[in-house]
């Protein structure tokens, strides 16, 4: 099992959404090396940080599974899409998606605290990475539930 942080923008999708649904495509993602995570490593069983980014409260807001590793993202052909991709063909697709469980929420873990926490230095997160998907290490995933004052 490995562990992951996926970014979303909570006014277009949130843990609360996540909840709401049980199960959710995790669609959108069009960055190579994000999707190259996605393709390549995630997989069924892993666990997921939903970070919520771009809004007034940053920060690690639940917890997903990953429930169906990497298939077709089918919005990249769908005009209608703000994921669209006119480029993107049907024979060998350029986007792909996973599905991911609701778990839980967990009381916000901000960005400010994670930056603060000398255990969380080297976490990718820390290092001002853009990407949308990101691999955590176990000990990182360990520290933030412990930040969060709940246990795995």
């Amino acid at each position: 099992m490995a562990y992951w942080l996926f970014k979303t923008e909570p006014d277009t999708f949130s843990i609360d959404t996540l909840k709401t649904l049980g199960t959710s495509c995790w669609e959108g993602v069009r960055n190579y090396q994000a999707r190259n995570l996605m393709r390549d490593e995630v997989k069924g069983g892993d666990k997921v940080f939903i970070y919520h980014s771009s809004c007034k409260h940053v920060g690690v807001a639940g917890v997903a599974t990953v429930s169906r590793e990497a298939y077709t993202d089918h919005f990249q052909f769908d005009p209608e899409s703000p994921y669209y991709d006119p480029k993107s063909d049907p024979a060998n697709p350029r986007w792909i998606m996973v599905d991911v469980d609701y778990e839980r929420h967990l009381p916000l873990v901000s960005l400010a605290a994670i930056k603060a926490n000398p255990e969380l230095t080297e976490m990718v997160l820390v290092k001002r990475s853009r990407l949308s998907i990101q691999p955590v290490s176990e000990s990182e995933w360990h520290t933030i539930l412990a930040m969060a004052g709940v246990s795995a």
